[in-house]
């Protein structure tokens, strides 16, 4: 096919997969070329019929079209739906846009990161949480015991990072026996990977006060932590600068904020030290690409959020390859024992790195016959242990 021939999209499809932890929403887009096509993610915990939804409500708007013009599809997508799109409407965008690239590489050739601007590493650093991300390892965890033995699990196969939540749930204050809590789980973690490996704590916006983030953080920072995450709720990035000028380490946010514009404030008051922009949920990786060069401009390194399926994660390879000032991905390879019956993807971890594919487009393909043997499933609550001693309910 040369690259001047009209190529035109004629349909948008989802496919969820319950992979227990979540449900992975996969997106086809389907072209007029036959064996053309391009697999994305709009992944959304607690969302997914919301977002399936969405996609089904903005697929007319982009059926007929080019799936080559990217930028002029997502101007589409955000102008002509009218109403101003939340997380849920962003992430059925993302899920598009990153089939759209998956096509725009396949119809060329060329692996995605080629598109984006060009090769800048040979591979990125990676890191996992405990138990792979099962969401009980990750979020029940709150004994040093266990907490030791799933981390020397997730160094045992070779991560050189890892990720944990521990924070107490918290009110405007915060008492002795939950510092001294933290104190014991992060001196416990410590003892167990050594110096040798980076621990990233995910304070999951807990806190309800700057004063209470920073009781925990002047714990945690004895123990060089590679960053504390989200310390404070986002929207007050004011609040966030004030945590980030008083903590004696590193300070990370972003994973929930929609946008470039919902980021622009926090570039222009310096107030983190890390973004982590959600590729799933920040409208794709154009949009990623540009949260990246502004972050870039502030001084700011990019460690993207992906606690998501398989296709998020090629998207978040393709995009640090191509980006100079991502410093580590999160990812979740190999969540589920059933992981490559159902994808066959381009990630292949050496040591605690992905090193740069060369497949055309993402590199996924999908057995949508093994995915069906997964249908949707409500997702795992964790929220019912957010409440405070006297009943009242916390920040998750």
């Amino acid at each position: 096919m040369a690259a001047a021939d009209p190529i035109r999209i004629t349909a948008v499809k989802t496919l969820v997969v319950n992979a227990k932890m979540r449900n992975w929403t996969f997106v086809k887009v389907e072209t007029d070329q036959a064996g053309l096509y391009g697999w994305g993610e709009a992944s959304l915990n607690w969302k997914t019929r919301a977002v399936t939804g969405a996609v089904e409500d903005l697929a007319p708007l982009i059926v007929g079209r080019d799936p080559r013009d990217i930028e002029q599809i997502l101007r589409v997508l955000t102008k002509h739906s009218y109403y101003r799109l939340g997380i849920v409407g962003v992430s059925a965008i993302s899920g598009i846009e990153h089939a759209l690239w998956d096509i725009f590489g396949k119809s060329l050739g060329l692996p995605v990161w080629r598109l984006l601007g060009g090769k800048v590493r040979e591979e990125i650093r990676v890191y996992t949480h405990l138990g792979l991300g099962e969401m009980r390892s990750v979020y029940e965890t709150l004994d040093p015991a266990p907490l030791r033995e799933k981390a020397q699990a997730v160094v045992d196969m070779g991560y050189t990072a890892l990720k944990v939540v521990f924070i107490p749930y918290s009110g405007f204050t915060v008492d002795i026996a939950a510092r001294r809590h933290v104190d014991r789980m992060m001196a416990a973690l410590r003892d167990a990977v050594g110096e040798g490996v980076e621990i990233m704590i995910d304070f999951h916006g807990r806190p309800a006060s700057v004063s209470a983030a920073l009781q925990f953080i002047d714990v945690l920072s004895a123990y060089d932590p590679m960053f504390c995450e989200e310390p404070v709720q986002p929207g007050d990035t004011q609040a966030l600068r004030m945590v980030t000028e008083r903590a004696r380490c590193p300070i990370a946010t972003g994973e929930r904020l929609v946008g470039f514009k919902e980021f622009e404030e926090i570039f222009r008051q310096k107030a983190v030290n890390i973004i982590q922009p959600d590729l799933n949920h920040t409208g794709g990786l154009l949009e990623g690409k540009r949260i990246a060069a502004a972050a870039e401009h502030a001084f700011m390194g990019v460690a993207p959020h992906n606690p998501n399926g398989p296709i998020a994660g090629a998207a978040a390879l393709h995009f640090a390859i191509s980006t100079p000032n991502v410093v580590i991905q999160e990812e979740m390879v190999g969540a589920v024992p059933w992981y490559d019956d159902v994808v066959s993807v381009p990630m292949r971890r050496v040591g605690s790195a992905w090193p740069a594919p060369d497949t055309p487009g993402l590199g996924v393909e999908v057995n949508e016959a093994e995915a069906a043997k997964h249908p949707f499933e409500p997702e795992i609550l964790h929220t019912q242990s957010a409440v405070l001693a006297d009943g009242t309910i916390a920040d998750w």
